[in-house]
């Protein structure tokens, strides 16, 4: 299964070790409030700031 941003090993590497970033309360606050300062429709309702919240939740 192709997973985007990992061409190679060492890419993947990277991306499994981004599981283990832990972001507290405060800085989920900050990442949001920053969210809202973003144009274009790439991520419409600030949906990859909240998607990230709640992922984080799930997987902590």
């Amino acid at each position: 299964m192709p997973i985007p941003g990992t061409k190679r090993r060492t890419y993947l590497d990277e991306n499994v070790g981004s599981l283990d970033v832990e972001l507290t309360a405060a800085e989920l606050a900050e990442l949001n409030a920053l969210s809202e300062l973003v144009v274009g429709d790439r991520y419409p309702g600030n949906a990859g700031i909240e998607g990230l919240a709640s992922r984080s939740e799930r997987v902590g």
